[in-house]
């Protein structure tokens, strides 16, 4: 049997803004057919809730600052490896349709095929704007384009895309494979024909006691970053500056060529593995703030996964993460999980889904875009969820600690009571030691020593690991600084941990 792996992601998508996900006001039919055919993750998280840093991981399987992409408009390593050119090399054919944003420029791209993907039916935004007028380029990147009649569906960047997935699906019967279609809607200029265009006019999103959140024991950042929003009429921020309707018009239309696809795989390709993500969501009003940033909020980080193709019909509630996407299709293809990836594969969990893959999942923020000095600038932030609880620590402000099952509206910081103490330092120390097993380059004692953390010290030699990146399968061997012969063991502490010649 032939090894088909399609992953379809859309830019922007919170899980509230999905039918299958709990609200009745969404209309995404076709995404919710996906999840009543498979797996839905209530839990999964985004690596860094902007677009780069969170495709970066997404398609490298190594976090932000391993793979260099800490900010949009960052390149990938030099020696870091997507996993189309991993597939690629092991003779498994790779497309890759729609927003890529990894290449260091800006949003639109490069217009160039990244090594390992098929050039044939790659297509960036770039691409997608080379194709129009100069008029209808500036018209493209118009809100108000979406009421035009003359712009409709075929001329739409969705539309296109989806149309290049089908094709790569209608000429790649019989093949092993992995495809990506990475839309770029909902994300604004929310361009959507009619009925999409309208669907939505009376539409706000569900309440929450988040809209009054007033603040006042959250880090300092977030009331900049809320601006004239800190002090609105929390009603007023459910219709997120009054954008929302074609926002969430764009999204429908996004499930809309998301069906035009899924009818081709589910002809053609009844037995692929067909996944379903987003790169982050946006806060939309939710703590008086809009868009993303530095946080962890379930609104921008906590996104929405579905998986069809193993189990149907269940729900996952354990931590995930897109960081286990890598290894999880390169297990899918049989090929070996290389060492140095940071994630976990899936597998045994698409299959029985009362696995728990993953303890802890993590997100982490270095700044929103490297040619913008907005955005708040450098916001050095980490965290950590086991699920139920949430630690997230920024360097240089106020922490936050929330009980998700208490407070679900993540409202209350408990950062400093005594009765969450014991679990707050526990996801502490998990947070910390992944920072060293990732060699998070940006680690140091200013994560340990914390205002609330008693008997944490500074130390000029912080936690004393030393651990040299694991092997690469495309380098030579990394050779030991003492002896300058190949390394046969990393030495972190006092373990040893085995690697491999």
């Amino acid at each position: 049997m032939n090894r088909q792996f399609i992953l379809i992601m859309a830019d922007t998508v919170r899980t509230d803004m999905l039918g299958c996900y709990g609200n009745p006001d969404m209309r995404t039919p076709n995404i919710d057919r996906l999840c009543a055919e498979g797996i839905r993750y209530d839990n999964a998280y985004s690596c860094q809730p902007v677009c780069g840093p969170a495709r970066s991981a997404i398609f490298t399987g190594v976090f932000p600052h391993s793979n260099g992409v800490v900010a949009n408009s960052l390149p990938l390593g030099d020696n870091v490896k997507t996993i189309g050119q991993r597939l690629a090399d092991n003779g498994i054919h790779c497309g890759y349709v729609g927003k890529w944003h990894l290449d260091g420029g800006d949003y639109f791209g490069n217009g160039r095929c990244p090594e390992g993907f098929d050039k044939k039916y790659w297509y960036d935004m770039r691409c997608y704007l080379d194709e129009l007028s100069d008029e209808d380029k500036l018209r493209s990147r118009q809100s108000a384009t979406a009421f035009d009649p003359d712009w409709t569906e075929d001329k739409t960047y969705a539309h296109r895309c989806a149309d290049r997935a089908i094709r790569f699906l209608q000429e790649n019967r019989g093949a092993d494979f992995f495809l990506t279609l990475s839309f770029d809607e909902p994300h604004g200029p929310c361009l959507c024909p009619a009925p999409f265009n309208t669907m939505y006019a009376d539409t706000k999103m569900p309440a929450s006691r988040n809209y009054a959140d007033d603040l006042t024991t959250k880090p300092f950042m977030q009331t900049l970053w809320a601006g004239k929003d800190a002090d609105a009429d929390p009603e007023t921020l459910r219709t997120a500056g009054g954008g929302l309707s074609l926002f969430l018009g764009a999204n429908s239309f996004m499930d809309y060529q998301v069906g035009r696809v899924i009818k081709i795989i589910d002809r053609d390709f009844p037995d692929a593995m067909v996944m379903f993500t987003s790169d982050h969501g946006d806060m939309l009003g939710n703590h008086r703030v809009q868009m993303k940033n530095a946080a962890m909020y379930k609104e921008i980080a906590n996104v929405p996964m579905i998986v069809r193709g193993g189990e149907r019909g269940k729900v996952v509630r354990a931590p995930a993460s897109h960081i286990d996407i890598v290894p999880t299709v390169m297990e899918y293809m049989g090929l070996p999980v290389p060492r140095l990836l940071e994630g976990r594969s899936m597998m045994p969990q698409l299959y029985d889904a009362s696995v728990r893959i993953n303890d802890y999942v993590y997100t982490e923020f270095t700044r929103y875009e490297v040619d913008h000095d907005g955005f708040g600038g450098l916001q050095m932030m980490r965290g950590v969820t086991d699920g139920r609880y949430k630690l997230v620590l920024h360097l240089c402000d106020t922490d936050e600690l929330y009980d998700m099952e208490k407070d679900p509206d993540e409202v209350e910081n408990q950062i400093c009571c005594a009765e969450y103490a014991a679990v707050r330092d526990r996801l502490h120390d998990a947070l910390l030691e992944h920072m060293n097993a990732t060699r998070d380059v940006y680690r140091g004692y200013q994560w340990a020593v914390r205002p609330w953390r008693a008997g944490k010290k500074a130390l000029w030699e912080n936690d004393a690991c030393t651990r040299q990146r694991e092997n690469e399968e495309y380098e030579p061997r990394q050779l030991d600084y003492d002896t300058g012969l190949p390394m046969v063991q990393a030495v972190r502490s006092k373990k040893l941990y085995d690697v491999k010649k």
